[in-house]
């Protein structure tokens, strides 16, 4: 297991309401309406947020906008490097209460 899979664990466990998923091909953490707020890529986090959030984030030694792909940005996710992995918590959960506020997805039918 790697140092950013370790911390990703440890936040997970930290955050009971999180459930983990998959988004991207990489783990992530969703709020309990099914929408991603957090996912572990490449050695970082990427996480949905705004308004001081995201400009404190941005501020960060290393962080960025979010490219799932190259030159594919995710407009409101950062990616967050590992060295600052004692932030994650706080982001999270301000990612989380944002997410909260979004309807849940609706059930497809067939």
């Amino acid at each position: 297991m790697t140092e950013t899979e370790k911390h990703f664990a440890e936040l997970a466990a930290s955050i009971p309401e999180a459930q983990q998923g998959k988004m991207f091909g990489a783990l992530c953490l969703k709020a309990p309406n099914g929408k991603a707020f957090l996912l572990s890529k490449n050695g970082n986090i990427a996480i949905k947020l705004s308004g001081e959030f995201l400009e404190e984030a941005l501020a960060l030694n290393g962080a960025s906008i979010f490219e799932p792909s190259e030159g594919k940005k995710m407009n409101g996710w950062v990616q967050i490097p590992d060295e600052h992995q004692s932030r994650w918590k706080n982001f999270a959960e301000s990612a989380l209460a944002e997410v909260e506020k979004i309807g849940k997805k609706p059930s497809k039918s067939k």
